[in-house]
């Protein structure tokens, strides 16, 4: 359960974090913020730019006053004289530093309203990948895998702007401080940035250890959210309980922690270690540094009033190197994660549909021919040379036994697959070519595991695509599917949120759900109508209803109906029996009832489960 990256192709990446990539992938970061927030948001972008740039010219007017103040405060003649020479250097370093910190609000002021723009928009992007993905691509293991990583890309695109302005902002005031500094003298400036290379090296070095870590602890961050939905959601908390399962899941959460503490634990001390020896190695270049400006002060290289401004640039620029190095560091680590997005968004537009643009009508007849599929990572296909046609107004089921191609059928029919092999053709167009949103707006679809979204009843049916004829339509789709019971119960009516969680909102039963999904499929004028077990979670007396109405329902559709329950398919004029993946007969309920084979016997199973279902309830 824990994730290994066979091709190291992302552990390559995090040991990428050097000196000299950081370098050459630090301006690209830059340029990928400023492009998001670009698109997010073009006057509050500018609006950072140039203000970064102004700060940048105030760091350098204030270091420049700096020189004026203690050139003309340390020069001969009277006090008050003095004093009088320094005042245009005071006031323009009040000027230059009231500006500044008015320039500060404002960036912080515009990346706090660009950091969530960004991020939303990532996750939009990512949103609108996933969806625009043939559905095929959530059978692929490493797209699945992707996906998650890029989902913590989206997380942190936000903090790439904040990164992006630090990156900037050092950057000013590292070339304001060493243009005063060569100003002073040309030798202070590569002494004072070998001093700072040392802790450079240590700070990337620790970034590195730290995002390794964390991809190595990435599998069981993943389990860790696994286990924290199942442990304290709703969905399984009766099964926990009842299976005693509270001590095991919460041992495995602690098994699960304790190897993430240790990853954890041993990165925090390598960055230590590390960050110890660029402290020690700084000091002793920062000690050069300041000798050199005593001896250029002592053999009169400078006057005192410049080794005053040194001591004013030479801070202003260590610190911004150390900040180009650790802000730089930490922009790279968020960048690999953003290379997580932006990656994931290539595969899924390798994934994305890029079908045809024809728009088929409400079908009259769909064709498979010699149709076979495999999906991702199978050895078997799940369907093999099928051939098989369905016409307007005939209701044809499919039977089988659990494995046999059923549902996989039926996603080939509605077009949410396409076929590894052969074509499926509604009235002659394959779906390939078929522009695939109009295809689907004539497929009316029961499947198995039907969503149970948290939205009011009439969403529910409608799935935010209400009819001209308002709830007058909602209301025959449910009456049609036995819904109308469960909604007159209900304290909204239609107006009713079914979700329990949520203020008035309500919970409905899984035989409620499945009349709620029914009625989506009724609600739907599709010409193509897909029940895939549709009355699974049923009593009796619904499950007699709804068979019954789908007879009404196929004399201006097509209906495919996919169940397990056998006796209740006599309502089809065309049975469907599979095996493997292979249609093995075919015919009517009265053909295939009295022939042998496999319907037969699915048939005699059936009776006799039913006939020990009667005696049970006798003797109850």
């Amino acid at each position: 359960m824990r994730y290994v990256d066979l091709t190291g192709s992302r552990e390559a990446a995090g040991r990428s974090i050097r000196m000299r990539d950081m370098a050459r992938r630090l301006p690209q970061l830059v340029r990928r913020s400023l492009a998001l927030a670009w698109r997010v948001d073009r006057k509050a972008t500018i609006g950072l730019l140039l203000c970064q740039a102004a700060a940048g010219v105030m760091q350098a007017l204030g270091l420049i006053a700096v020189s004026g103040t203690l050139s003309a405060l340390l020069a001969g003649g009277d006090v008050y004289d003095r004093l009088l020479r320094a005042w245009p250097s005071v006031a323009l370093l009040a000027a230059a530093a009231g500006v500044r910190a008015l320039l500060g609000i404002t960036v912080t002021w515009l990346s706090s309203r660009l950091g969530p723009l960004m991020s939303r928009e990532a996750e939009q992007l990512l949103l609108t990948g996933c969806a625009e993905v043939e559905l095929c691509a959530y059978d692929e293991p490493d797209f699945n895998r992707d996906r998650e990583a890029a989902d913590r890309g989206a997380q942190v695109t936000g903090d790439l702007i904040d990164e992006g302005q630090d990156l900037i902002a050092s950057g000013a005031s590292f070339l304001a401080g060493a243009i005063v500094l060569a100003g002073v003298h040309w030798v202070l400036l590569p002494l004072l940035v070998m001093a700072s290379l040392p802790q450079a090296l240590a700070q990337v070095s620790a970034a590195r250890v730290r995002y390794l870590a964390n991809l190595r602890s990435n599998g069981d961050n993943r389990m860790l959210s696994v286990l924290r939905w199942h442990i304290y959601t709703k969905d399984a908390a009766d099964q926990i309980r009842a299976g005693t399962m509270a001590g095991f899941l919460s041992g495995r959460y602690r098994q699960t922690v304790a190897r993430i503490n240790r990853e954890d634990r041993a990165a925090a001390d390598q960055s230590a270690r590390m960050s110890l020896a660029g402290a020690l190695c700084g000091g002793l270049g920062s000690a050069v540094v300041w000798a050199a400006v005593v001896w250029l002060l002592a053999t009169g290289r400078i006057s005192v009033g410049h080794a005053g401004t040194a001591v004013f640039a030479l801070q202003t620029a260590g610190q911004s190197v150390r900040g180009l190095v650790a802000i730089g560091a930490r922009a790279v680590r968020t960048g690999l994660y953003m290379d997580d997005w932006s990656n994931f968004l290539d595969k899924a537009g390798g994934f994305r549909m890029r079908r045809g643009t024809r728009r088929p009508e409400p079908p009259q007849t769909i064709e498979l021919r010699s149709v076979t599929h495999r999906y991702a990572g199978k050895d078997r296909d799940a369907l093999s040379d099928v051939s098989l046609t369905l016409r307007r107004g005939e209701v044809t089921a499919l039977v089988g036994f659990n494995g046999s191609g059923k549902s996989t059928l039926s996603k080939l029919v509605s077009g949410l697959y396409l076929p590894t092999d052969g074509e499926v053709l509604w009235d002659g167009t394959a779906t390939a070519d078929a522009d695939p949103l109009a295809l689907w707006e004539q497929v009316a679809l029961v499947p198995q595991e039907y969503a149970r979204w948290p939205l009011t009843v009439r969403e529910n049916i409608t799935l935010g695509q209400p009819s001209p004829r308002g709830d007058a339509a909602v209301r025959e789709a449910c009456e049609a599917a036995d819904a109308d019971e469960v909604i007159d119960k209900l304290g909204a009516g239609l107006d009713t949120l079914l979700a329990r969680e949520w203020l008035n909102g309500e919970e409905l039963s899984g035989g409620q759900w499945q009349r709620i999904a029914l009625g989506r499929a009724f609600f739907r004028q599709a010409g193509l109508l897909v029940l895939d077990e549709p009355t699974a979670n049923l009593d009796p007396r619904a499950e007699f209803r709804i068979f019954q109405r789908i007879r009404g329902l196929a004399q201006n559709r097509m209906v495919l109906l996919v169940t397990h329950r056998i006796t209740n398919v006599a309502v089809a004029d065309r049975i469907i029996v599979l095996d493997e993946g292979r249609i093995v007969q075919e015919g009517t309920y009265p053909q295939l009832s009295q022939q042998p084979g496999l319907f037969q016997q699915l048939l005699s199973y059936q009776v006799t489960s039913d006939a020990d279902d009667e005696k049970h309830e006798a003797r109850a």
